[in-house]
């Protein structure tokens, strides 16, 4: 949704293409939009700070992970 306007997701089924393959391109392309994180994280509020803590609590381990990758 952007603006307060919902878009389709078209997925144009190629020539000689299995419907298969075409429905694994619209379920990709539908996780990438990201619909179900964004209704999942609105079942529940969540305070700022709770969720500033959290984002800090995930960059750290982020970081701690490449670091880890590096040595």
């Amino acid at each position: 949704m952007k603006g307060g306007v919902y878009t389709m997701l078209i997925i144009q089924v190629k020539e000689g293409e299995s419907i298969d393959k075409a429905l694994k391109r619209y379920k990709r392309k539908f996780d990438r939009t990201k619909v179900i994180k964004q209704l999942r994280s609105r079942q529940a509020f969540i305070k700022p700070s709770v969720q500033k803590r959290a984002q800090v609590k995930k960059a750290v381990n982020v970081q701690a992970y490449i670091n880890r990758m590096e040595s």
